[in-house]
């Protein structure tokens, strides 16, 4: 995959964001598998190279359950969608 096609980071509110480290928790993946999914899905951000990974725990989720869907109604702002609110919940977080 080359740097142009890669997508768009998903639109994160701070009360979804958790850490590198904590994303592997979560899922017991490890951090460089973690890393490889916020470059090719977009599910995390960096302010700046070096910077510390911020990734979405909604992101997250939908990747781990394969729900491709659910990662562009994120990229595309649609937090209201049905599709969505199923993780929300189930994280504890508000739409």
């Amino acid at each position: 995959m080359t740097t142009s096609t890669l997508p768009s980071p998903v639109l994160m509110r701070p009360e979804e964001i958790i850490s590198l480290k904590e994303a592997a928790y979560r899922t017991g993946k490890n951090e460089k598998t973690i890393r490889r999914w916020c470059k090719e899905d977009g599910i995390g951000r960096r302010s700046s190279l070096g910077a510390p990974w911020e990734i979405s725990a909604v992101a997250l989720e939908a990747k781990r359950y394969g729900d491709r869907q659910a990662l562009d109604l994120l990229r595309e702002g649609h937090r209201d969608s049905p599709a969505l609110t199923r993780y929300f919940l189930s994280l504890g977080i508000s739409c």
